[in-house]
């Protein structure tokens, strides 16, 4: 189209906009419902085509879904903000680690089927009761605790609430001390009461889907997306509730990594941390760098060639270092 009759056309709408605001208004009014509709209908079927593959059950009126295989001591897996089981399950790392442990798998309040109710603020320290209550329901009353990203604050917290539970702390990719992120604000906004919901279940899901590809290329880098990853079910993480989930989480980074930051000294027990040289999403040597100064009898890996999803990218590294912990 011609420079002119697309600046006449922007012309005409702003006029039309100008002369008729309610109309305009109307008309947005309808796309947003329309989207939403839509949303919610993709929603539904990303649960048909995906449905549980494990069990459930409920602690203090949260619906949990989780997934257990294999058996011996206790390794329990928390996955990162967005995610669900599927990501572990993908990379392999549940079976390789089901061929010596009891491998014990949740997805987080609001991810993959588990619920997440709006009347708690569901804090690290808030699912780590959370999934200790669950964890007892399943006699499981000592564990190695596994942590990617998001989950390394809930498997600290853990550590930090009932020191006695946790045999042996394993860390991967985390955020663990309260410094500028240019992100905070973009991934924050669905979280916003009232504006958040509209955006969660109208333009996110939408937005979502067309980042996704620039999403990988971010969390992945500097390696390309393994090909293992194509079972991970991305229209899960698009639905609106998900995008709710993750964005709270988003908005509780900082504040949570600030209140956290001075007990790190109380964990006592054996922790291994390990994170990938090139992470584009965390920086190592702020965040994970920092926790092995601070946490002294701790132990750390540095994977060069590997960024934030570390488990995925060197699964065999990871499946090390959990190895490792259980062995101290």
């Amino acid at each position: 189209m011609p420079r002119t009759s697309s600046r006449s056309l922007l012309k005409t709408s702003l006029s039309t906009i100008k002369a008729r605001p309610y109309a305009a208004a109307g008309i947005i009014a309808g796309a947003l419902v329309g989207s939403a509709i839509l949303n919610r209908q993709l929603a539904k079927k990303a649960q048909r085509d995906n449905p549980p593959t494990g069990r459930f059950l409920e602690v203090d009126g949260v619906r949990i879904h989780y997934v257990e295989r294999g058996v011996g001591r206790p390794l329990v897996l928390f996955h990162g903000n967005g995610s669900m089981i599927q990501d572990f399950d993908s990379s392999g790392l549940i079976e390789l680690a089901a061929e010596n442990y009891r491998v014990i798998v949740f997805d987080r309040p609001g991810y993959g089927h588990s619920g997440r109710p709006r009347n708690v603020v569901w804090t690290p320290a808030a699912q780590a009761e959370l999934f200790f209550e669950a964890l007892q329901q399943l006699g499981v009353h000592s564990a190695l605790v596994f942590g990617h990203s998001w989950g390394a604050s809930v498997a600290v917290s853990l550590a930090l609430k009932h020191p006695q539970f946790v045999e042996a702390l394993i860390l991967a990719s985390g955020y663990y001390f309260p410094t500028p992120r240019v992100d905070f604000l973009a991934m924050s906004a669905p979280a916003i009461p009232g504006f958040g919901d509209v955006v969660s279940y109208t333009v996110s899901p939408i937005v979502s889907r067309m980042v996704w590809p620039l999403l990988l290329k971010v969390i992945f880098g500097p390696r390309s997306v393994p090909t293992k990853f194509d079972g991970f079910p991305k229209e899960m993480a698009v639905r609106p509730s998900q995008i709710h989930a993750s964005a709270a989480e988003s908005a509780m980074m900082i504040p949570n990594a600030l209140a956290a930051s001075g007990e790190y000294g109380n964990l006592k027990m054996p922790v291994i941390i390990i994170a990938g040289v090139d992470d584009r999403l965390i920086d190592t040597d702020q965040q994970s760098g920092r926790l092995h100064e601070e946490v002294r009898h701790s132990k750390m890996h540095r994977v060069p060639g590997t960024g934030h999803m570390v488990h995925q990218s060197a699964t065999s590294s990871v499946m090390s270092a959990i190895n490792e912990a259980a062995a101290v």
